[in-house]
């Protein structure tokens, strides 16, 4: 019995803060700051080269498909050639291809780009997902993943109202070029990490191993929540604007308040009581925030949806994070990251390319009824999950 305690005292013990990962932290808020001020503005930039509702959710979702069909060979090269090389290099991508965005002056081109673009986020983010679970103590990864996610949160606190702010004032090109020199002071404080060394395989490679199988399941969970994903990040901004709804950055700000605030409680809760604890009240408030949103009627809404979606969203993704990887074996952890991710992708860009199908057809608010539909299928499948997992 003493000895239990003891055990379970050292293992409440471990630490999660390190110099290399405080490292990993920044190097991730300032690769999603930039990324993030590009989020609300891509929209309007297609809108000034002459897109429309359905373009704009091409252009959009193009972006994350490409990200989708590079997670699987990031996932491989992690384990072959190391943590350093796939970030360093998704990192580079980005720089390269955000800081080319302004430079273009036709939707063709910048279609180009955006797939060059999702090239570099998919090497990246599944690249720093691992780099920070080989960080974080195994007992407190819950925990841990929280905090790295709360890195993002921050970047989504600042990116979307900083961009628009900065897109009415600045041009295109130089608002562009500020999101390439966050995502270049991602890149140098990247090259300070230690990162660990790439295992050697003790079975040869598979040519179409291209998921981890014990990550499955937690990744059908988050494409369809990250659905409604797409509908907010696409279209809110003008959906609001057709409404006469004023304050749409006030809504991005309060939502990643409320997704840092859920960070700080929903990982440890994850630890301790599992994904049980976590995921059904979070997948409720996301529904309920999808409902108001297709209401609407005024500001005021919009600002309680935003607090709902945050909190819902903060505490589903980085449990269902941590439900990846903890089955995943030490040398598919970056697979397992690269299947996460892929349905992560695969949930906004479907979701940007459908509602704008959708937005053309019916209406903005038909997307928000669509995307609670989307969570509701979500909830389902938990309980569908659970109830197997009992029989």
């Amino acid at each position: 019995m003493a000895h239990t305690i003891a055990k379970k005292q050292n293992a409440g013990s471990e630490k999660i803060w390190s110099r290399d990962f405080v490292l990993i932290l920044m190097s991730n808020f300032f690769i999603f700051l930039g990324f993030q001020m590009t989020l609300p503005t891509i929209p309007l930039f297609v809108e000034k080269l002459g897109g429309n509702d359905q373009l704009i959710g091409i252009v959009v979702g193009i972006f994350t498909f490409s990200a989708l069909l590079l997670r699987p060979y990031a996932g491989h090269t992690l384990e072959t050639k190391g943590r350093r090389f796939v970030y360093l290099t998704g990192l580079a991508i980005f720089v390269l291809s955000v800081g080319s965005f302004g430079f273009v002056n036709s939707l063709i081109f910048l279609f180009v780009l955006r797939i060059v673009q999702g090239f570099g986020w998919g090497f990246s983010t599944t690249a720093s997902g691992t780099i920070a679970t080989d960080l974080i103590p195994a007992n407190r990864r819950g925990e841990g993943m929280g905090y790295f996610g709360l890195s993002g949160n921050i970047a989504l606190a600042f990116g979307p109202t900083l961009g628009l702010a900065l897109a009415g004032i600045i041009s295109f090109k130089l608002l562009f070029l500020i999101c390439a020199l966050l995502g270049l002071a991602a890149l140098v404080l990247s090259s300070r990490i230690r990162y660990k060394q790439a295992e050697r395989q003790s079975v040869p490679l598979k040519r179409w191993d291209i998921y981890e199988k014990s990550a499955l399941r937690p990744s059908f969970l988050l494409f369809f929540i990250t659905v409604t994903f797409g509908g907010i990040a696409s279209f809110l901004p003008i959906y609001s604007a057709q409404k006469g709804i004023g304050g749409i950055h006030w809504y991005f700000l309060l939502f990643a308040i409320a997704l840092m605030i859920s960070r700080t409680f929903a990982g440890r809760l994850y630890d301790q009581r599992g994904h049980k604890a976590v995921f059904l009240p979070g997948a409720v408030l996301i529904l309920a925030a999808m409902f108001l949103l297709a209401w609407l009627p005024n500001s005021m809404i919009m600002y309680i949806a935003a607090i709902l979606y945050g909190l819902g969203f903060g505490s589903v993704q980085p449990a269902l994070q941590a439900w990846s990887v903890k089955e995943a074996p030490a040398n598919r952890r970056g697979m397992a990251n690269a299947t996460f991710f892929s349905f992560f992708d695969l949930g906004v860009g479907i979701g940007a390319m459908v509602f704008g199908q959708i937005a053309h057809l019916f209406g903005y608010s038909s997307i928000y009824m669509a995307s609670a539909g989307s969570v509701v299928i979500s909830i389902l499948l938990y309980i569908w999950i659970l109830i197997t997992k009992r029989g």
